[in-house]
């Protein structure tokens, strides 16, 4: 099939990402265009919002701002009680869990935490 270039781009717009090959096969055969899928079996939508997930969590505060409580309630300068520290310790790893699973998510190899 020849196309030209407007045609062309016309279609890749069309397509929004997906290879024009099957963009182009599944209007002809009237099939729905499949999502774009890598190798992990997550859709690059998927993995954008992913992506967007743990950058936001790179850029907060929150890890350091719960270990610098957990520092202060282990050092006694934060009046807490003993459920209380636990509750923070548990929000600390709950947190590094939740990245973990997000850079598994994104097939990507979590590092070691501290």
């Amino acid at each position: 099939m020849r196309l030209s270039e407007a045609e062309r781009a016309r279609l890749a717009c069309e397509a929004a990402g997906a290879p024009l090959g099957t963009y182009i096969r599944a209007k002809v055969l009237g099939e729905p265009v499949p999502a774009r899928v890598r190798k992990s079996g997550i859709s690059i939508a998927d993995r954008k919002v992913l992506a967007q997930l743990i950058a936001l969590l790179g850029r907060s505060r929150v890890f350091s701002n719960l270990n610098q409580l957990a520092h202060a309630a282990n050092t006694g300068s934060l009046p807490a009680t003993e459920e209380t520290e636990a509750a923070l310790v548990q929000a600390l790893s709950d947190l590094h869990e939740i990245r973990r699973l997000l850079l598994v998510a994104l097939g990507l190899k979590p590092e070691a935490q501290p």
